[in-house]
């Protein structure tokens, strides 16, 4: 069964970095876009970043230019490498996918388990 298993979500001091990794695991056919979401404490879910299969990105403002989203077509995987962290940038993240499990069929959505990433000294 496919599922998308998510990695490297952790605590960071204010100004850290860190990259959270989301892996299509069993045989799939195509990744298609593919996006990362965050839900902070009493907050929706919003949308950070999204790469098409084509490599166009799209950014929330409140991460452009600390955020890049990439992806790794033959490993199926794509990744999220965060720079200058904020305290408002604690949340859960979710990976969220578009994939074709076999050629002919219509891509569905699949989402990650979600990764806790937390902001403090």
């Amino acid at each position: 069964q496919v599922q998308l298993v998510e990695s490297g979500g952790g605590l960071v001091q204010p100004g850290g970095s860190l990259r959270l990794s989301c892996a299509a695991s069993g045989s799939i056919f195509n990744m298609y876009g593919v996006r990362w979401y965050r839900q902070g404490p009493e907050k929706q879910r919003e949308l950070v970043a999204e790469i098409t299969s084509g490599g166009s990105t799209n950014y929330a403002g409140a991460v452009k230019g600390r955020f890049t989203i990439s992806r790794d077509n033959a490993k199926n995987t794509f990744y999220l490498q965060m720079n200058s962290l904020k305290s408002e940038d604690t949340a859960v993240y979710y990976c969220n996918a578009d994939l074709q499990i076999h050629r002919g069929t219509i891509p569905l959505d699949y989402w990650g388990q979600g990764t806790q990433v937390t902001v403090s000294s």
